[in-house]
């Protein structure tokens, strides 16, 4: 027998961003960066888990040939803030010497994280290197970096849904809503 599942809406102060607005968007988005690549391959890196489905999404959109890559980082844990450095916890595979970079995130708010990142890709000698983010929320910045290419500007509320979480949940919404501020707190959860 299946269990009911939450309606996880209800942990939501407002929706954001519809699921039908986000479709529009990566459309755009998808001819921004395919006319900006001109004719060159894409070596498309996401950081992951976050923007695991902008970037499927997103690499759809895409008239290049593509390759990808994931490295993941953790920053947040728990938190509705950024605690810590950014610490790298797995890297790449692929080499990417020579190699046109599109460094895919799902949020820049503070910069620490794609700053960290695009800092150890430029050691790898890339032929360029572009930032693409899904939501850029400028009010939070700590650190002076600006993405080439950005889905939304958003206000400083706590964002989940369309692979944004909070403590691992809320991923798989397919809007971006503020997440209830009773809820914002880190959790007991096991």
């Amino acid at each position: 027998m299946l269990k009911t599942t939450p309606n996880l809406h209800a942990d939501l102060d407002s929706i954001l961003i519809t699921e039908q607005r986000l479709k529009r968007r990566l459309k755009k988005l998808g001819e921004e960066i395919t006319e900006a690549y001109e004719d060159k391959e894409i070596t498309a890196i996401s950081i992951i888990n976050g923007a695991i489905f902008f970037t499927a999404d997103l690499l759809r959109k895409i008239h290049r040939p593509v390759r990808l890559d994931c490295i993941r980082v953790s920053s947040y844990r728990n938190h509705t803030t950024s605690k810590e450095k950014p610490q790298i916890l797995d890297t790449l595979r692929l080499n990417v010497a020579k190699q046109h970079i599109l460094l895919i995130d799902d949020i820049l708010d503070t910069g620490k994280t794609l700053s960290v990142v695009a800092k150890l890709l430029k050691k790898r000698r890339p032929a360029s290197l572009k930032t693409c983010v899904l939501l850029d929320k400028q009010g939070r910045r700590e650190v002076d970096f600006e993405a080439d290419f950005v889905g939304f500007k958003i206000p400083d509320n706590f964002v989940v849904g369309y692979g944004l979480d909070f403590a691992e949940r809320y991923r798989n919404l397919p809007d971006i809503g503020i997440l209830k501020p009773s809820l914002q707190n880190p959790p007991e959860w096991g």
